[in-house]
């Protein structure tokens, strides 16, 4: 069996869904519109240019679930799962996995995401094995902070060999689909990294070595 890896925001997805979080809590007023916003949208700067302090973020973004109550939560996210996700999910996107899982190839989504927003936006997907930036919990709540390696730049290859050794299985003949220049290191990790919409860093990366560029917008 192969493995077939996917980034999710902006490759599965048309945007980020951790940016659409951020914007779903303040358009409805759960966070302050103004300092929330500017600093949520300064940080997505700062990731798609590559520069991005993962634990900076994460302190800011994780916040909200330590203060909020689990079944609000769950009632916001089906909210956010309605207005904000189904309107981003690429056909071509879900073509695309389904081509694999037809295939008999073992999907997985690895994202810097954290678990509580993609957690079901995989599930959406059809896609059962997901590998994100952990969300500590403590006495059945969040915690407001992260737990473990953050699954980002070489995160994502830490955390992917991990699971590779608990599962016993291989990156022989493995693919993975990514539009960021921050996935370059486990890009460089499997038998066929392709490009999906790329940033322009990862498109003139690509270009460079040779990589299948694609789009499924």
């Amino acid at each position: 069996m192969r493995l077939a890896l996917f980034d999710l925001d902006n490759t599965l997805l048309a945007g980020d869904s951790d940016h659409a979080w951020g914007d779903y809590l303040c358009e409805r007023g759960i966070l302050d519109g103004v300092a929330y916003k500017a600093r949520n949208d300064e940080f997505y700067q700062d990731y798609l240019a590559g520069r991005l302090d993962i634990n900076d973020y994460l302190n800011f973004s994780l916040e909200i679930l330590g203060r909020s109550e689990m079944a609000q939560l769950a009632q916001w996210h089906r909210e956010f799962m309605r207005d904000c996700i189904e309107p981003i999910i690429l056909a071509k996107g879900e073509a695309l996995l389904a081509e694999h899982r037809e295939a008999g190839d073992k999907l997985l989504i690895i994202t810097a995401t954290n678990r509580f927003v993609t957690g079901p936006i995989a599930a959406r997907l059809g896609v059962d094995t997901l590998l994100a930036t952990e969300c500590e919990m403590h006495d059945g709540r969040y915690s407001g902070r992260t737990t473990d390696v953050p699954c980002f730049k070489e995160g994502k290859v830490t955390r992917l060999n991990r699971w590779l050794a608990e599962t016993g299985m291989s990156l022989q003949g493995s693919c993975f689909y990514s539009d960021s220049m921050n996935d370059l290191p486990l890009l460089e990790q499997v038998s066929r990294p392709v490009a999906v919409d790329p940033d322009p860093r990862l498109q003139a990366e690509a270009e460079l070595r040779g990589w299948p560029i694609i789009s499924l917008r």
